[in-house]
């Protein structure tokens, strides 16, 4: 029967059904981890990890001895018919990445969208996220947030991206390495403006700290403090809310959308992206065909 042990203590680990499982563990305190996440991990017939030696750290605390394989993005596409092949077969396999949730910025994705395609159970024992963590701790609205993971390294790429994802109309949760988030932050501030944001590092460890204020302070003490330590998650407030769309600011989106689209289509697009009544939008659709 397989075990962990916790403060020392073994337990036998629950039943684990057959498949793939989609195991979150802890992003920095190990006490994060579940109770579910332990019976998987200690009876699955394999542990798929993203990087064995952090993984192994990890099993050895919880003294589980459950054979440790790598699965990273560099081996997935060699690795996956194999795999598939011993999920078809009926033994159960965990997933983790090397911290926090699988899939979410981390490998696993192409694994899981195989073993569905194939028809092989895929769940997950949910627990700790960076993503959410931050969102949560950052005081910022959190009814609607987009993810955008990390943004390219390379300066005009980033700031690019930093504008096609300005008028999302929702908060912005982001990814940085340590010695990128000063440009990150300093190119945020220029295209953004004065948004509210928070700056969460070592989430859930000793030095867990999260400073909050806008683009531009953050940015400007980032230029003054040099990089920080620790993983690092951004966290930016939503663009502010537009008035009441104007005469002109309808006419202009109803004509680009007119171009591609019918006079009833092009209505009810607009009329649902400016929370508009689409009878009147119709009507003002026509009008502008009239004039056409």
């Amino acid at each position: 029967m397989a075990h962990y042990l916790l403060r020392g203590e073994r337990f036998e680990a629950g039943p684990v059904e057959p498949g793939l499982h989609l195991v979150a563990t802890p992003i920095g305190n190990l006490r994060d981890i579940t109770l579910r996440a332990l019976d998987t991990l200690a009876g699955a017939d394999l542990v798929l990890a993203e990087d064995t030696r952090v993984t192994k750290g990890l099993l050895t605390h919880f003294g589980i001895t459950t054979h440790l394989h790598a699965y990273h993005e560099h081996n997935a596409a060699r690795e996956e018919a194999g795999l598939l092949a011993r999920l078809k077969g009926g033994e159960t396999l965990a997933l983790v990445s090397d911290a926090g949730t699988p899939i979410i910025s981390d490998p696993g994705q192409r694994l899981a969208r195989a073993a569905l395609t194939e028809g092989v159970k895929v769940t997950t024992e949910p627990g700790a996220s960076a993503v959410l963590t931050a969102l949560v701790l950052a005081g910022l609205p959190a009814e609607r947030f987009f993810f955008e993971g990390f943004l390219p390294a390379k300066a005009g790429e980033r700031r690019r991206r930093i504008q096609e994802i300005s008028g999302i109309p929702g908060t912005l949760v982001l990814f940085e390495a340590p010695h990128r988030v000063a440009g990150t932050m300093a190119d945020l501030a220029s295209l953004l403006g004065k948004r509210e944001a928070a700056l969460a590092r070592e989430l859930t460890k000793k030095f867990e700290t999260v400073r909050r204020g806008t683009l531009p302070d953050l940015a400007a003490a980032l230029a003054v403090e040099g990089p920080p330590r620790g993983e690092i998650v951004l966290v930016i407030g939503p663009p502010e809310a537009e008035g009441p769309a104007s005469d002109d600011r309808i006419d202009a989106a109803l004509r680009a959308a007119l171009e591609r689209y019918s006079q009833r289509d092009a209505a009810e697009i607009v009329a649902g992206e400016m929370g508009l009544k689409r009878r009147e939008v119709y009507a003002r659709a026509l009008r502008l065909s009239e004039k056409d």
